[in-house]
């Protein structure tokens, strides 16, 4: 039987909790392929995973079941869900972590997951979700893991014209928004009581040494970059500030 890869999303870091989870997910559907998309979600950063899971879920292949967990209401009567959209599936908690990737997607069919009563209260990682994906990567309808349930928490990321968020800080200091390029040369930044206008620049080894600059990042939206150095030690700016680029 062909087994569904599984690819995490978590803000467990480097703990033994994400491998806690692949030992479920083996025990469940031995030979299940796991990829860890980010284990490094700010945490309990719910905007941040919704964020990395909207950019990062359509680069994988379809059928690919995402178990996410960033799960700040572990415990708590917040719906678990199991989600088939049109091209994939997603278990993860009722807080809007799923919600931008599912949309954009297109929701086809949602349960949700049972709670079983020796589940622990801080760990639905292990005792729900990876249960569900395994079990799921391995070719079980998704009626058959709960009953039909609606998302009841949707996230959405602010923009209204030039007017959008800070929705990630990367591991490089890049300061990145959910605002699209609209093809200018510079552009006036406002946030955070900070204004000034930068140049917009193709490829991070072509800016100017020691200057802010504005570059269109993988994600398809504009970032904030100091070459070779962190623009977030210059502009320390908190994720889901509102911010203008125009």
């Amino acid at each position: 039987m062909s087994l569904a890869l599984i690819a995490v999303l978590s803000d467990f870091g480097q703990s033994e909790y994400v491998g806690i989870m692949h030992g479920v997910i083996q025990r469940v559907a031995p030979g299940t392929i796991v990829a860890d998309l980010y284990n490094d979600v700010k945490p309990q950063c719910v905007r941040e995973g919704a964020w990395i899971l909207y950019t990062a879920y359509r680069h994988f292949p379809e059928g690919t079941v995402f178990l996410c967990v960033v799960d700040p209401g572990v415990g708590t009567d917040r719906q678990a869900l199991a989600i088939r959209t049109r091209r994939y599936y997603f278990v993860g908690p009722d807080n809007g972590l799923l919600y931008p990737a599912v949309s954009d997607d297109g929701v086809e069919d949602v349960v949700a997951l049972p709670i079983p009563p020796d589940a622990s209260n801080t760990f639905h990682g292990r005792d729900v979700f990876a249960p569900a994906a395994a079990r799921l990567a391995a070719g079980v309808p998704l009626r058959d893991l709960g009953r039909p349930a609606e998302i009841k928490t949707p996230l959405r990321f602010h923009l209204q014209g030039r007017e959008g968020e800070v929705v990630r800080i990367d591991r490089y200091g890049n300061i990145i928004t959910n605002l699209p390029h609209i093809g200018k040369d510079s552009y006036l930044v406002v946030v955070e009581g900070y204004r000034r206008t930068m140049p917009f620049v193709r490829a991070y080894a072509e800016a100017p040494p020691g200057q802010l600059f504005v570059t269109e990042g993988s994600a398809g939206t504009l970032e904030i970059a100091l070459r070779n150095h962190s623009a977030w030690d210059v502009l320390d700016v908190p994720l889901g500030s509102r911010i203008i680029i125009e």
